[in-house]
């Protein structure tokens, strides 16, 4: 991406394997807002290929025009203000569960830890399973079906078998995908019935409950569907972002010791909310969000007709230096004076296919961070920054952010416990 900018400037284009049409790359934020703003531009076709065997026809994420939109104006209430606030506990609890399990002193990937945090949270939270045995197996099967359809040669497989209709490379899914399905279903089937539904705050409650504008409400499929996409783009988007944002502290000293100096005051999280934007800026976790053209866009003198695929390289915009000072350094300082640009930074899309989760994903890192900070030390187990790696529709650190992690022994909190513990007669003799 770096080199086609040096070669050929804001806007070059670049035709994908398994496609027969380029995409244009686009890092102008004017032209993005273009782009952006028009609601009526489609989706390219690559986004439903790759995810509607997964996600579900119904899935928000791959309907278009009047149907997608009722269903945006119905799942994003949850996922804002007040009601957002009331999962923070959820957040922390689960957090904390899995950061107390760490080893002492042990060498481990960030990654997958908080892939295990993101999971549980999208089960309490989203989900909202309270019955043990269902969601220990969804526990078990869910990252079977994430991990199945992770690796780039298999969505290459699916991009040609619709091109030359070849057999279906996903048909080995068919069995785990019913397994989750039936439990999925039981999960929606005991929500309907139960006559306190009105009183539950997990998001599958809410979304029973809603209805559009018709008076109609989501059917059983549908809520299937809408539940697995918020997992595909809740689940693995946030756990990579939490694990580069461990890698750019890590080898970040001065500014991993004043997030946790301001962890441990407790007077506030702007330089939080600052570390959380630069990480989102300098290692996007979703590459591109492009839309294909319903009507002419001009860019830079030329005009690409309706029809032409279109998208945010989202990290070449990220890295322009006539946006943002020493562009490729890692500096959280920038943001606590200004706000990320709305076409300048743009991690989760934008205009009305803008992430649905974005303010929660932001939230859940902030909150799993300050646990992270609270509780541990961490080290860098490895030379080097980790390199990019391809999974599912996500850029993921190749070797998992590998850390070397020590329990804290100077926070106010581990005191505390230990003062409460020694006066139980729990601790003994240590000073």
């Amino acid at each position: 991406m770096e080199s086609c900018r040096r070669r050929f400037g804001d806007a070059f284009s670049v035709t994908f394997m398994g496609f027969t049409t380029p995409m244009v790359m686009v890092s102008d934020p004017a032209v993005i807002q273009a782009l952006y703003t028009n609601p009526k531009h489609s989706l390219p076709p690559g986004r439903s290929i790759a995810l509607m065997p997964i996600m579900g026809p119904r899935s928000v994420l791959l309907l278009e025009g009047p149907e997608h939109l009722a269903r945006r104006r119905v799942m994003l209430p949850p996922f804002h203000g007040e009601r957002m606030q009331a999962y923070q506990q959820t957040v922390r609890d689960v957090a904390v569960q899995e950061i107390d399990s760490w080893p002492d002193g042990a060498e481990l990937s960030i990654h997958p830890r908080m892939q295990a945090v993101t999971l549980e949270v999208i089960l309490r939270a989203v989900f909202g399973v309270t019955d043990e045995t269902r969601r220990a197996r969804l526990r078990a099967l869910l990252p079977k079906l994430l991990d199945s359809t992770a690796s780039v040669s298999l969505q290459f497989r699916v991009l040609l078998s619709r091109r030359f209709e070849r057999m279906d490379p996903l048909a080995f899914l068919e069995d785990l995908s019913a397994e989750i399905d039936e439990l999925l279903f039981a999960e929606i089937a005991s929500r309907r019935a139960d006559p306190h539904l009105a009183d539950r705050e997990d998001i599958l409650s809410l979304l029973a409950l809603a209805r559009f504008e018709d008076g109609e409400g989501m059917s059983d499929q549908e809520l299937r569907d809408q539940l697995l996409t918020l997992l595909l783009a809740g689940h693995e988007t946030t756990a990579t972002a939490l694990a580069w944002t461990a890698d750019l502290l890590v080898r970040h000293p001065l500014a991993r010791k004043r997030l946790t100096d301001e962890i441990d005051a407790g007077d506030g999280d702007a330089y939080l909310r600052a570390v959380v934007n630069e990480s989102l800026r300098l290692r996007p976790v979703v590459p591109l969000a492009g839309r294909r053209l319903t009507s002419d866009l001009e860019l830079d003198g030329h005009t690409l007709p309706a029809g032409t695929d279109v998208t945010p390289a989202i990290w070449l915009t990220h890295t322009r230096a006539d946006l943002y000072r020493e562009p490729y350094a890692f500096r959280p300082e920038r943001f606590l004076d200004e706000r990320p640009t709305t076409y300048g930074w743009v991690p989760f899309g934008g205009g009305v296919r803008r992430c649905l989760g974005a303010a929660f994903a932001e939230f859940e890192m902030r909150v799993v961070l300050t646990e992270l900070l609270r509780r541990r030390t961490l080290e860098p187990a490895v030379p080097g920054a980790e390199r990019v790696t391809r999974r599912n529709v996500t850029f993921s650190p190749r070797n998992g952010t590998r850390v070397i992690t020590r329990r804290r022994t100077d926070h106010p909190a581990h005191l505390d416990r230990r003062t409460a513990l020694r006066k139980s007669g729990a601790v003994r003799g240590l000073t």
